[in-house]
């Protein structure tokens, strides 16, 4: 819940139903939380763009621009927002089609305003957390900001880090003396049931950490890929 010491945070809806969004936008407000909505997806995308906000809640299927073209453009231009997608679809594949674009979690509809609630403060958690680290880690020579969620290279440049794929950096940097398995990664990063869930999620953040990391895919000398096994960050000898 937001806290009453301090200025509300601000979360961005963009859902087209108007029931939904007055129930979403209610549940925030009485929750804390200042609210701006939007009913479609151009008007969603210029405050997405435009807009002071700390997180956004933002369902797949809008008229004039789909909610998966907003998420796109928004890890483009603000690659460390958080994004909890609100869907319709509950089957497993647009579920991880969502999160492979980038969404730090989902919930599908119909959905509970305490689940809602739950998801909302859960997210907003953990970004403050990695937001209040102070302490900086240098992985052969790439310097991890956790302050910001970016890396630091040595020529001066930055490149920024999502939080999910913050979040899997400093999970295999915690865990950077062993093989890390990918369903140790979905239950832990994602937060999901590993069981029975086919998906190559892990593999496709990986691969974009890669390359944010300047990790040659066919040759990687940092993120090693142990067949059959999973992941492990390489040593620094």
């Amino acid at each position: 819940m937001a806290s009453a010491s301090s200025p509300p945070l601000r979360v961005l809806t963009i859902e087209d139903d108007r029931a939904v969004r007055r129930g979403v936008v209610d549940a925030l407000k009485f929750a804390g939380y200042e609210v701006i909505e939007a009913g479609d997806g151009e008007t969603g995308l210029a405050a997405a763009l435009g807009r002071d906000y700390e997180l956004l809640l933002l369902d797949l299927v809008l008229p004039r621009l789909q909610g998966e073209d907003i998420l796109r453009e928004v890890r483009r231009v603000r690659p460390t927002m958080p994004v909890i997608v609100l869907t319709a679809r509950g089957d497993e594949r647009d579920r991880v089609n969502g999160l492979r674009l980038g969404a730090d979690d989902y919930v599908v509809k119909p959905f509970s305003v305490r689940e809602l609630l739950a998801r909302v403060e859960a997210v907003l958690r953990r970004s403050s957390a990695r937001t209040a680290t102070t302490v900086d880690v240098r992985i052969h020579g790439v310097e991890v900001c956790n302050a910001k969620r970016e890396l630091r290279f040595a020529d001066g440049t930055t490149e920024g880090l999502t939080e999910r794929e913050s979040e899997l950096l400093a999970y295999l940097i915690a865990n950077r003396t062993r093989i890390v398995g990918r369903e140790e990664l979905l239950q832990n990063v994602w937060r999901v049931d590993p069981r029975n869930l086919a998906t190559r999620t892990v593999d496709v953040h990986v691969a974009r950490l890669r390359e944010k990391l300047r990790d040659d895919p066919s040759h990687p000398r940092l993120l090693i890929t142990v067949h059959g096994q999973g992941y492990r960050l390489a040593d620094e000898s």
